[in-house]
């Protein structure tokens, strides 16, 4: 469980990401952030991770009432969440398991990391490259790899830190769509096996309704719109994108064979 309650963002030009609001993260399950740019999915998705300090309100877990009360606590609960960036944040002219490997130096104190990780955490990091499918680019520099390649490398990253709950902002925002279905697709089947707490910002209205199990829709910092892929109707694309937004034919093909094929959710 990941949940924020009573939120807000201000930033110090006086601008308002985030209004007032609360929300509650379910374990297992894939939750879409939908809006407009600007309209506060990025900053929302932050302030889970604490990377964006929210003025009011607080974000809680299951192991911390509270993870931005003290830093011992955001450590650690940094330490179970796997985050995956729009533009990956990788280093280039590091291998894919030199990468992979970044991923677990929370967990050493600060003298360790000096020194090459242990063989333990190596035969972690060539699994988490080996299920995103790139265990035989493990020892290849990563600006050698392709966008889609790349991100995997960042899923990969996310995942050698054994999470309970993944982040990931715009993750296939810079890919064509074959390969942003290929990695929402990886993402999916991950919150799956693994039951994972999983919270991702996306752009791409098809996309999001074939992956999420529930869509938050957010427009000028607020919640309009909290339910399943199949309520994704005209009147709830008019809510978060704005009067006269429609759905485009391809999505309603998609909400409705998904609303033919999905059970009820209660």
């Amino acid at each position: 469980m990941l949940s924020v309650t009573d939120l807000s963002v201000t930033y110090a030009n006086g601008y308002r990401a985030i209004k007032p609001l609360s929300i509650d993260f379910r374990q297992g399950e894939l939750t879409v952030l939908l809006g407009a740019s600007g309209a506060g999915k990025s900053t929302l998705l932050r302030c889970l991770n604490g990377l964006v300090r929210p003025g009011t309100g607080r974000v809680s877990t299951a192991r911390h009432p509270d993870i931005l009360t003290d830093e011992a606590g955001l450590r650690e609960h940094r330490k179970h969440t796997g985050m995956v960036f729009q533009h990956h944040q990788l280093i280039p002219r590091r291998t894919a398991l030199q990468n992979v490997l970044m991923g677990r130096l929370s967990f050493h104190s600060a003298w360790r990391t000096l020194l090459p990780l242990s063989n333990g955490d190596a035969h972690l990091a060539l699994s988490c490259l080996e299920r995103v499918g790139l265990l035989a680019f493990a020892n290849s520099r990563v600006d050698k790899l392709s966008g889609g390649q790349q991100q995997r490398v960042g899923i990969a990253r996310a995942l050698v830190s054994q999470p309970e709950i993944l982040l990931a902002d715009e993750p296939v925002a810079s890919l064509d769509p074959s390969s942003a279905d290929s990695v929402m697709d990886l993402i999916k089947n991950v919150c799956r096996q693994d039951g994972l707490t999983t919270v991702v910002s996306l752009h791409q209205l098809a996309l999001a309704s074939r992956i999420a199990d529930r869509i938050i829709g957010i427009k000028a910092g607020g919640i309009v719109f909290d339910g399943v892929p199949q309520a994704l109707n005209e009147h709830a694309i008019s809510a978060i994108y704005g009067d006269g937004a429609r759905l485009p034919p391809n999505l309603t093909r998609v909400v409705g064979n998904i609303a033919h094929a999905a059970p009820a959710f209660s």
